[in-house]
């Protein structure tokens, strides 16, 4: 029997060369429902990667679809630059009654632009403008964005290369476990700031992701951020969680860092925050940071108001009763028995597992193996990307809602694939 190939003449020959998704995923899609996308020939994948978590909640979330139908359908505003508006009032609302005051924040609330490179840049922008200095420090492997500001603090040198001209004024720091535990947590950052000869500029600020999803699902310890959190104190520099793919309860708690018990300066949020795969983002800060003049940091598209129908209506539903946290934990501990037993059946590969919540990677000693698992659990209808600097980690990442029974489905397509490419 002939599979027929889909029609992909337009994008191959019309598209750009920097497409990228697509070409491990030889197929045409044309409709999503929950933890399901469709091609046009019918056949039904199941995602295991929720639009590189911009899709917690799923795809075409029916209560988040019909509070945007409803609004469209009212001519509710559409595009309205940083204007005040019926639907971002009531995102406002929502946010601070059911995010903010809860767990004791008082961030104010900035609509940087609609991605969450922009949010980022929005971040450094101001610790740089409150501290009067230039310097940021990230860490190892990580990941915040491809605008050149953003860049400047990812670790991944192909994405780096792309930029073109230097990046600067950012120095990398070890991550958590980077140096496998050979060395007291941040004892080399310490005496960097503490040595009047060691030539690093006095950092602005650090920028830190808990978990590094980009960089090969490293999770950060929560005594190594209380650690960072107290480090940032004491040599008065600020502290910017980027919570872009770990926040909105892609961890649990909706915000990442909350296990750690610690309150950043500074924190960026996008991907999942409008809950429907809108473009949104948002940078928090603390009230006394909040020294921008009117438009000095401004754009197009930071109004986004379906958006904020959507993100307000997530928040509704998903984050009054503490329940989407507790399902997460309970899908997430389900995934780890799994990967348990896919780690234990194939010790002699190498495999080995971390994660935490919905976000899990998967590892083995031969680093291509994750390509070729991935590509193998796409032939069995199971949608999975990799990441880590050698894309050697296959990433898990399923949607929030996604049933337990959806969940096992992947799961048992996921150890079909790692024993296929063994």
């Amino acid at each position: 029997m002939t599979i027929a190939q889909p029609e992909t003449s337009v994008f191959t020959t019309l598209e750009s060369e920097v497409r990228s998704y697509c070409r491990g995923w030889p197929a045409v899609f044309d409709r999503a429902r929950g933890s399901y996308l469709h091609d046009e020939d019918g056949r039904a994948y199941l995602d295991f990667f929720a639009g590189a978590g911009s899709l917690n909640y799923g795809h075409n979330n029916p209560v988040l679809k019909r509070a945007l139908l409803d609004y469209l359908e009212r001519d509710g505003i559409t595009h309205g630059l940083d204007m005040s508006t019926t639907a971002k009032r009531a995102f406002l609302e929502a946010f601070r009654d059911v995010v903010l005051r809860p767990r004791g924040l008082d961030h104010k609330v900035m609509f940087p632009g609609p991605t969450g490179t922009n949010a980022v840049e929005a971040a450094l922008k101001l610790a740089r403008k409150v501290k009067g200095r230039e310097s940021i420090v990230s860490f190892t492997n990580a990941f915040h964005g491809m605008s050149l500001g953003a860049l400047a603090v990812t670790g991944n040198a192909f994405k780096r290369a792309g930029a073109g001209i230097p990046l600067v004024h950012g120095t990398p720091m070890p991550f958590d476990d980077y140096l496998d535990g050979r060395t007291p947590d941040f004892i080399w950052f310490e005496r960097l700031l503490e040595d009047a000869g060691s030539g690093l500029n006095k950092p602005a600020a650090v920028i830190v992701e808990t978990v590094q999803g980009e960089g090969g699902v490293n999770v950060a310890r929560p005594e190594w951020l209380r650690g960072l959190a107290e480090l940032c104190r004491r040599h008065d520099m600020l502290l910017i969680v980027d919570d872009i793919q770990m926040g909105c309860g892609r961890t649990g708690p909706f915000f990442s860092f909350e296990e750690a018990g610690i309150v950043p300066d500074i924190i960026t949020v996008s991907k999942s925050i409008s809950g429907y795969g809108l473009p949104m983002s948002l940078t928090l800060f603390r009230p006394e940071l909040d020294i921008w003049e009117p438009g000095e940091h401004n754009g197009t598209f930071r109004g986004n108001n379906p958006a904020f129908v959507t993100a307000a209506a997530a928040l509704d539903v998903y984050w009054t009763d503490g329940q989407m946290e507790k399902q997460t934990i309970g899908r997430g501990e389900q995934v780890e028995a799994a990967l348990r037993v896919i780690a234990a059946d194939h010790a002699d590969a190498g495999a080995a597992y971390r994660g935490r919540g919905l976000i899990w990677g998967l590892t083995f000693a031969d680093p291509a193996r994750a390509d070729a698992v991935c590509a193998r659990a796409f032939e069995l209808g199971l949608l999975l990307e990799t990441s880590g600097p050698q894309s050697e980690v296959v990433k898990l990442l399923p949607a929030l809602t996604i049933a337990p029974e959806e969940l096992d489905e992947g799961l048992r397509v996921l150890a079909r694939a790692v024993r296929d490419t063994a």
